[in-house]
């Protein structure tokens, strides 16, 4: 490959990330400055107004109880951007110490711990999380905990396989020589060296939690109406989709850049950092 073209190649590359970033960037804004940029209360109905199309009044017209559908976009993000944050953080730094720990006592805890991690794997996210959902109810942090428990085991084992190399390093049995605890060891020595696996396995775990709690709220166990949300104006508007379409498209086109986006700034991530897209976790 000539010079020419690998600069190229950089270049096209860091424009494609740079084009992710910017469009997670503009959607967090946005919903953290809903406050100040929508132009009504998002919750407020008003049946004269309902099943408007786009006017200077409600750019994007209004859904079936005559709410400002800009208004309840904008908001619609911040339920599900919290939750992603929180449950992809949790499940994350948890599957991360697991996989981990398997990686550095391998033998039998090793496949002890894989074995769970396969059976939970077995069954669909979704199915896990409205069992949990059902029997839980479908509070915030209860979301938060039963998405972080759903996707744990699937980052569990991308750790485990980008931690198993660095077990044999010279400097882990060094620290193990050294007669230093598992613990430490993990911190210090393992997790620096497979850092760029984690980072991208949190932009890439961060895309699968969006779309699942905007299921949830569709399916009608995330947020309780009035309260604006993504997955929740999809489920509302659907049968009005002929007579007002963007009650419907909006939310969607908002979910679609946000989770391209992400998609976007991971892969870029990915390639920068030399992680393999095939190490990466199932949904």
């Amino acid at each position: 490959m000539s010079l020419a073209t690998t600069v190229r190649s950089a270049s096209d590359l860091g424009l494609v990330t740079l084009v992710g970033i910017a469009m997670v960037v503009i959607t967090v804004v946005l919903a953290v400055l809903s406050p100040v940029l929508s132009p009504y209360d998002p919750i407020a109905s008003n049946a004269d107004a309902a099943l408007m199309g786009s006017s200077w009044a409600h750019w994007l017209g209004t859904d079936a109880y005559g709410r400002d559908v800009l208004s309840r976009t904008l908001y619609g993000g911040r339920f599900a951007l919290v939750v992603s944050v929180l449950a992809t953080t949790i499940c994350v730094a948890l599957g991360a110490l697991i996989g981990a720990l398997a990686a550095f006592y391998e033998g039998w805890i090793d496949g002890a711990i894989t074995r769970v991690l396969d059976a939970v794997l077995a069954v669909p996210a979704v199915l896990w999380l409205l069992l949990i959902v059902s029997v839980f109810g479908s509070g915030t942090w209860v979301i938060v905990v039963a998405i972080a428990a759903v996707y744990t085991p699937a980052v569990a084992r991308v750790t485990r396989g980008a931690a198993r190399p660095v077990m044999r390093s010279a400097y882990v049995v060094a620290a193990q020589s050294r007669g230093e605890m598992s613990l430490p060891i993990i911190v210090r020595e393992v997790f620096p060296n497979i850092l760029d696996t984690i980072l991208v396995e949190y932009a890439m775990r961060a895309c699968w939690v969006i779309l699942l709690v905007s299921t949830l709220s569709f399916l009608g166990f995330g947020v309780n109406p009035p309260n604006p949300d993504w997955g929740l104006m999809i489920q509302e508007n659907r049968t009005a989709l002929v007579v007002a379409p963007m009650g419907t498209l909006s939310p969607i086109i908002a979910l679609a850049v946000l989770v391209v986006g992400l998609n976007l700034a991971a892969d870029g991530l990915g390639k920068y950092l030399g992680v393999d897209r095939a190490m990466r976790g199932v949904a």
